[in-house]
């Protein structure tokens, strides 16, 4: 029996057929993240604007906490059962949830039961996901010659920013022919309508495949695994490499990837003030030349090993996402960066005063000085630095005082003078309401973009071809399942959420940087010591 394709064309298929369904799942996924402003206001409608968008993200990161749970369910079926048929039915979930987002009704046509579906559907997005990766990396993997396989599956690595860039696409192509009215009143529901027709291309696709060669060949010599969790998890030489695999790989390489591709979009949007559809035209075009890049350093790795070029990413990226993100601000908004430098902003509150301001459900409000200011400053986009003081908050801009007031005694005329005086003073100084279109500097924002995006090409284009050669054919998808979605599901995942929180609660807008800055930093070390290099590995082993 053959282990790798007999043909050149068979290869092709393969990869077509596993990359192209792929993209497909991770459009589906994607369409939320891109869309999480006005899902915001569709579905969190009745709590104030900054925890309405923490909670639409958290409901973003809802489908990726469940992901390792999904890397679970099924990676055992995937070593039970197959590659081939695991993956199809993760696709069909993924398709069905993404399609009843597309046509369910908003909070104020349901009230809190439409926040608790899409909940629930984004559960079952993640659950899906999580056995689709592990599916189509195996896959390929397995059917790759010695030698290529950093190559054959730099495609599968592909597909996550192909699917993204179709998102984006599809979105900007129906604000550009709807009108932005017509997009927000309904039209953002026509992207994930038109996953019911990516679902049947897929399906259609992957019904075509044949089984993994090497799957069968270990299924006919009767060598598979009878409990794969409790040999992938109940045996410490497996969970050893389980751990490695997430501290010393796939941690660095989420909070790599999730800062070049959708933190970067959410600090062009929520900090910067950068119009959506310019922030999505920018990272489309930065996703689409950096792309190409998968496979470069894919192929690469089959020569020089996967793990100098991932950890090669992580040392990267740590060293200079602050630099690189304050270029973005210099270049998308310069009236900002211009602002800070000329009239910076300070909050002096009594720290037992400022409240850290995430409230998702609305039940609380919040009244103190410190805690009015501070929103006020969070709604218009000013950053600002905390200076510890007595008595009631204050507002600094420049040489200009702006004293706060108590919100729980504050009557409707002290209120509206508070907003006056903050709006004067903020003009003022220029702080810029919104970026500027006429002062972006397109090319330099998509050379930056292209860079964050570089680094995730380095750390992502290796990563499928490391976590399948680090484990045994008869528990490999879910040995290599678990480890990626944990730290793509729990480290990245969340990423966009606690960066978002960090800014809100410090004003600064770059802290929410450290933390992927500490974690690739970490991975890097981990990584370098103790995980060991793949390349040369025989997966027909075991």
């Amino acid at each position: 029996m053959a282990l790798i394709p007999d043909t050149t064309r068979d290869a092709r298929r393969v990869i077509l057929a596993s990359s192209l369904g792929t993209v497909f799942e991770w459009y589906d996924f994607y369409l939320y993240g891109s869309l999480a402003g006005i899902i915001s206001t569709q579905f969190f409608s009745d709590v104030n604007p900054t925890a309405g968008f923490i909670f639409a993200l958290l409901a973003f990161a809802a489908g990726f906490a469940v992901r390792p749970f999904g890397a679970l369910v099924f990676g055992r079926l995937g070593d039970l059962v197959g590659r081939k048929h695991t993956f199809l039915v993760t696709i069909l979930i993924m398709g069905a949830s993404t399609f009843v987002v597309g046509v369910l009704p908003s909070y104020a046509q349901i009230g809190i039961a439409a926040p608790v579906i899409l909940i629930l559907l984004r559960l079952l997005q993640g659950l899906a996901l999580g056995g689709e990766y592990g599916g189509a990396a195996t896959y390929v993997a397995e059917h790759a010659p010695p030698g290529e396989r950093g190559s054959y599956t730099s495609w599968i690595q592909t597909t996550a920013t192909m699917g993204l860039f179709l998102s984006l696409l599809v979105i900007t192509l129906c604000r550009v022919t709807l009108g932005e009215a017509t997009f927000a009143a309904w039209g953002w529901r026509i992207p994930f309508l038109v996953s019911l027709v990516l679902l049947g291309i897929s399906v259609w696709i992957r019904l075509a495949l044949e089984e993994s060669p090497v799957f069968k060949a270990m299924k006919a010599e009767g060598t598979h695994s009878k409990a794969p969790l409790r040999e992938s998890f109940g045996e410490w030489r497996n969970l050893r490499v389980v751990l490695l695999a997430l501290f010393g790989l796939t941690a660095g390489q989420a909070v790599v990837w999730y800062t070049g591709q959708f933190y970067t979009l959410f600090f062009l949007t929520q900090t910067l003030k950068v119009d959506l559809q310019t922030s999505n035209v920018l990272v489309a075009v930065s996703l689409l030349l950096a792309t190409p890049f998968f496979v470069v350093f894919g192929r690469l790795s089959d020569r020089i090993g996967r793990k100098p070029i991932i950890l090669a990413g992580c040392l990267l990226a740590a060293l200079t996402y602050f630099p690189l993100f304050r270029a973005l601000t210099h270049f998308a908004n310069p009236a900002l960066e211009a602002a800070q430098e000329r009239a910076p902003v300070v909050v002096a509150a009594d720290p037992a005063e400022c409240s850290v301001q995430f409230n998702p459900v609305g039940t609380s409000t919040f009244t103190s000085s410190c805690d009015v200011a501070k929103a006020a400053l969070v709604k218009r986009g000013v950053p600002y630095a905390n200076e510890a003081a007595t008595g009631a908050a204050t507002i600094r801009v420049g040489t200009v005082e702006i004293p706060s007031y108590d919100g729980t005694a504050a009557d409707a005329r002290q209120k509206a003078g508070f907003d006056e005086e903050l709006a004067a003073a903020l003009d003022a100084a220029a702080y810029p309401k919104a970026a500027d279109p006429a002062g972006i500097n397109r090319p330099m924002v998509v050379l930056v973009l292209w860079i964050l995006v570089l680094y995730v090409t380095l750390v992502y284009g290796p990563i499928a071809a490391m976590l399948v050669e680090m484990f045994p054919t008869r528990i490999r998808y879910t040995s290599m399942s678990l480890p990626y979605h944990l730290g793509n599901g729990w480290f990245g995942g969340f990423l966009p959420t606690t960066a978002f929180a960090i800014v809100a609660s410090t004003g600064d807008i770059y802290s929410g940087l450290w933390y992927p800055v500490i974690i690739a930093s970490a991975t890097f070390v981990i990584g370098w010591f103790f995980v060991r290099e793949t390349k040369d590995v025989d997966l027909h082993d075991g």
